[in-house]
């Protein structure tokens, strides 16, 4: 079924050492989400939403999901087959992932603001056989871009659509499909198969579709579950369609045993009346949601006090955050992760306060770590290097599997492509992205050290730094800044004055600022830097 996507065979020798330890089990996803909400099938499911607000139960939502199984089953879909939905943070989407993996689906969610072309994309490479989408959302029309690319797809049987619209005759509205009988038990397959498909934006041309299995999947939401212990119910604005939405939206709280609460519009207001009328926690996640709600002027002590813990992660950490964060009476934990391998590293609050706050954690439960410089020899402690990870929740390969060929090495080792010092304590921290690394005049500028210090120049909220083309040196020094509420930026001669007095050499300043009101952003919130290089290149 998916010989085309040249997935990587774990080493046996790995597999034994990861059944051994208890870290993979037979367990497929769907046996895994029945056991875990049939122990809390009255805990409650709540979309905030000004077009699809929703609240129920775990049972609820797992009851429908049977139905939607009962559905694709009888139209002959199921284990192994690729169910894919496009829907914002709508109980849609919770349905649909739980029903495809009680099937033994490869469940594959997109992200709602894809257009026609990533779509296209996803659909043909992932071999997609049903698909559940919105009618629209926002400035999106998903039934005209279906209209579009669905020829292209052959493979393509099944299009439920959600929402008020009319819909066409090639789909189907998708409360029909409820009316099946439901199944009554997840099916059986094999847990090293292919459980889920999370697409990833990036520096590549078109999404990555990176392939998790039931057991590495499995194993993540113990792990990330584990480490958020202590912290009240999580409000996610996250999309369910990408990779952090989805974990923290639909499978962490149902293994911790917590409700489930979505946003589908990120509203700084709306999500702090949210908190305040459930008791939740938010902010977590990549420092943009933190810092959007600790800049909103509706913020008050009851607020720090829900956030009084919050884990960071998913886009760089800037200490400037964690060191307001800490003068706010938040306690700050970093960790480092990716779609590929989303938790690598991290700290728990009952750590030091100087390894929370400047490095990215440790290795986490079965991971390992290596650190290579650019000939590929081990580097010591203190020393820059290529990360390269492995542990029981990487993933199996990418949809592409020149991808894979690339990314992973017989041993099973990932190639990060991020640069990280490892102390001697053995904890990380990021200092670079292999991209990341602006080279002027033949010297390597490190961008994340030039935001980390324009990030403490007053009124500035946010930095993104990249590397401008430059007749003469090749590259230079562009700094895109985005000013707080009420805040003028700083023009050159401000924003040189402070870099003097910080002490960062003169060859690193930004020869040119760039004033945003907002950047470009992934649907986990880290800004799209290629976007702006591309910019600056035209």
């Amino acid at each position: 079924m998916h010989t085309d996507w040249g997935l990587r065979t774990v080493p046996a020798a790995l597999t034994q050492h990861y059944v051994e330890q208890g870290f993979w089990g037979d367990e497929t996803l769907g046996q895994m989400l029945v056991g875990l909400i049939d122990r809390n099938p009255g805990l409650g499911v709540k979309m905030r939403s000004e077009r699809r607000p929703w609240s129920g139960t775990f049972a609820d939502v797992l009851g429908a999901a049977r139905r939607l199984a009962g559905a694709l089953e009888a139209r002959g879909i199921g284990a192994g087959d690729v169910v894919a939905f496009q829907l914002p943070n709508w109980v849609e989407a919770a349905v649909t992932f739980w029903a495809a993996a009680l099937l033994g689906a490869v469940v594959t969610p997109i992200v709602h603001f894809y257009g026609a072309k990533e779509v296209d994309y996803i659909l043909r490479r992932s071999g997609v056989r049903a698909l559940v989408t919105a009618d629209r959302f926002g400035h999106q029309d998903y039934l005209a871009n279906l209209e579009q690319i669905r020829a292209a797809a052959p493979g393509l049987e099944l299009v439920a659509v959600v929402g008020d619209s009319a819909v066409p005759g090639w789909a189907v509205p998708f409360d029909a499909l409820l009316e099946a009988a439901p199944i009554t038990k997840p099916l059986v397959v094999d847990p090293s198969a292919p459980a889920l498909i999370a697409y990833t934006s990036g520096t590549t041309a078109d999404p990555k579709g990176v392939v998790h299995s039931h057991r590495t999947i499995g194993f993540e939401v113990r792990q990330l579950g584990g480490m958020q212990v202590g912290n009240p119910p999580l409000l996610v604005g996250a999309p369910v369609g990408h990779a952090i939405g989805m974990l923290s939206g639909l499978l962490v709280p149902v293994w911790r045993g917590d409700p489930i609460n979505l946003v589908d519009v990120w509203d700084p207001a709306a999500v702090l009346a949210a908190m305040l009328e459930d008791g939740l926690a938010a902010g977590s996640g990549a420092t943009y949601f933190l810092t959007s709600l600790l800049d909103h002027p509706d913020l008050t002590p009851e607020h720090l006090k829900l956030m009084s813990r919050i884990g960071l992660g998913g886009s760089p950490v800037p200490s400037a955050v964690t060191e307001r964060m800490q003068s706010l009476g938040i306690s700050a934990v970093r960790s480092y992760g990716s779609t590929e391998h989303p938790s690598t590293s991290g700290s728990r609050h009952e750590e030091p306060a100087r390894k929370r706050h400047y490095t990215d954690g440790h290795p986490l439960l079965g991971v390992e770590l290596r650190l290579l410089d650019e000939e590929g020899r081990q580097v010591g402690a203190g020393e820059r290097g290529e990360i390269l990870s492995r542990g029981p929740d990487c993933c199996v390969g990418y949809t592409d599997p020149r991808l894979t060929a690339t990314a992973f090495d017989a041993d099973g080792w990932y190639a990060t492509g991020d640069i990280g010092v490892l102390d001697e304590e053995g904890y990380l921290t990021i200092v670079d992205r292999k991209k990341d690394i602006i080279i002027r005049g033949g010297e390597n500028i490190s961008a994340l050290e030039v935001e980390e210090v324009l990030l403490r120049i007053p009124g500035v909220a946010e930095v993104a730094v990249v590397a401008a083309p430059d007749a003469r040196l090749g590259e230079h020094v562009c700094a895109f800044l985005r000013p707080g509420p009420g805040s003028d930026p700083p023009d050159m001669t401000a924003m040189r004055a402070h870099l003097e007095r910080a002490g960062l050499a003169r060859q690193k300043w930004p020869e040119e600022i760039r004033v945003v009101h907002e950047l470009p952003r992934t649907p986990s919130g880290k800004v799209k830097k290629f976007v702006l290089r591309d910019g600056l290149r035209a």
